[in-house]
């Protein structure tokens, strides 16, 4: 017999998983819409070249490729992809549609990306990122506003302890460039000091000697970036950060650009909802190759890893496109942020109802048609509705009913149709009342809100 369980890394969404769901992905969406991003769907599949070398090494084993099908099948090679992750979906589609979208183009899109990876806590092979980008300008405001944006999701879903950590991939690169670092090597020294939250400075350190990296550079790298996140630089004051490595990289005419960048971002989300949250973090790397500007991610204490992140790409619509389109944008991961709000029972009571607010007992077959003509008249009021189906004895519906929280049972029985009347029976107190048919709607409403 096969298996009835998902593929591993895949769920099924129940209906309370839904709600959750819908709950989470419905404020960030709105605050998304509160700063003028417009919502923007692509497909599940790319063509297999759209995706291959723009993640860098590891992310192009991580692609879940598609085999060519019909006649082709028995060639084992793949032409197809589904989608890793939203941003390179959207660099393709401002390059075919740059002729119909507006200069400034900012979007968001709320969308599951697939990733063969090795599923963990948080850690799925399926799942929604929630990603806003604005693309056509280089204005340090647009990372500004990617950060309130971001911050203010977070802040409307009830996080009141999440930190965005800031970095800027040209410091990232003079630092490794002063430290003596061969620029061939700096892709691997990056995805490398980008785990140094999960496996710590030795970790890193043995990745480096894995990946051959040299030992004297790679002390001083970690010297002077290792160590200022052990020393806790990372909740220190962000100006004296910065002028810590702006001390070392001094004379190295980008890395002290990327500086200057960090700072003006820095000012400007200072006037946002951002304000307060905002931590330059050295140590972060964002391991994803088409980063090339100040980079972000957004952290939790009680979670490995992050919330979300992103970053500027200057370099990545003109892959597609032949010339340069500055972009930059911040994604955030649905599930991780679902999992933090379970363990932190983070959400709103009403969440956990049922989908009925009433259950319609069916008093007999014969007036079935009865049950489904009230059921629409209730509707009508805006309440949700329940008809039960069977002509089953009332205690079973009560049970059913129960069974499924739906707080008020209705029966319309011969001696309420008679009167005109109903009556009901509310499963929360056991209480039981007659309401006239007539107006029933509001009546049902007001008991629905007295406990």
């Amino acid at each position: 017999m096969a298996s009835t369980a998902p593929a591993r890394g895949m769920r099924d969404f129940l209906p309370a998983d839904v709600r959750r769901r819908t709950y989470v992905t419905g404020v960030i969406r709105g605050v998304y819409e509160r700063y003028g991003f417009e919502p923007l769907e692509t497909p599940a599949v790319e063509n297999i070249e759209t995706l291959l070398g723009k993640y860098g090494d590891e992310g192009n084993q991580l692609i879940f490729k598609i085999l060519k099908r019909g006649e082709h099948e028995a060639s084992g090679q793949a032409d197809l992809a589904l989608r890793y992750d939203l941003t390179v979906p959207l660099s393709r589609v401002v390059a075919e549609h740059r002729a119909t979208l507006p200069k400034f183009f900012k979007r968001y899109q709320i969308q599951p990306v697939w990733r063969a990876d090795r599923p963990a806590r948080g850690r799925f092979r399926e799942f929604y990122q929630c990603d806003v980008d604005a693309t056509g300008s280089t204005s340090p405001m647009v990372e500004a506003e990617l950060c309130a944006a971001a911050c203010e999701a977070l802040q409307s879903l009830g996080f009141t302890d999440a930190v965005l950590r800031l970095n800027h991939r040209a410091v990232l690169s003079g630092v490794l460039d002063v430290a003596g670092l061969p620029a061939d090597k700096h892709g691997e020294a990056l995805v490398a000091l980008d785990k140094l939250d999960k496996i710590g400075l030795d970790g890193v350190r043995a990745e480096y000697e894995r990946r051959g990296l040299s030992g004297a550079s790679a002390e001083a790298v970690l010297g002077i970036l290792g160590a200022a996140a052990l020393s806790g630089a990372v909740a220190a004051d962000n100006a004296a950060t910065l002028d810590a490595v702006a001390a070392f990289v001094a004379g190295h005419e980008a890395a002290s650009a990327g500086i200057a960048n960090l700072r003006e971002v820095l000012a400007l989300a200072a006037r946002t909802p951002a304000s307060g949250q905002l931590r330059v973090d050295l140590t972060l790397a964002r391991g994803l190759s088409y980063y090339t500007g100040c980079i972000m991610e957004m952290t939790v204490p009680d979670l490995a890893g992050s919330l979300g992140g992103g970053g500027r790409y200057d370099g990545l619509v003109g892959m597609f496109l032949g010339q340069p389109v500055p972009a930059a944008g911040f994604s955030l991961g649905l599930e991780r942020i679902l999992v933090v709000m379970g363990e932190r029972s983070m959400f709103p009571a009403h969440l956990t109802t049922t989908a009925a607010d009433v259950l319609i007992a069916q008093w007999s077959a014969a007036t079935a048609g009865d049950a489904l003509e009230l059921a629409h008249q209730l509707r009508g009021t805006g309440l949700r509705v329940e008809v039960y189906p069977d002509a089953d004895k009332l205690g079973k519906q009560f049970k059913y009913a129960a069974s499924t929280g739906v707080p008020l049972v209705v029966i319309e029985g011969d001696d309420e149709r008679a009167a005109g009347e109903l009556t009901v029976k509310d499963l929360r107190t056991g209480e039981q009342q007659r309401l006239p048919r007539a107006n029933a709607g509001p009546r049902l409403r007001a008991l629905l809100s007295q406990v």
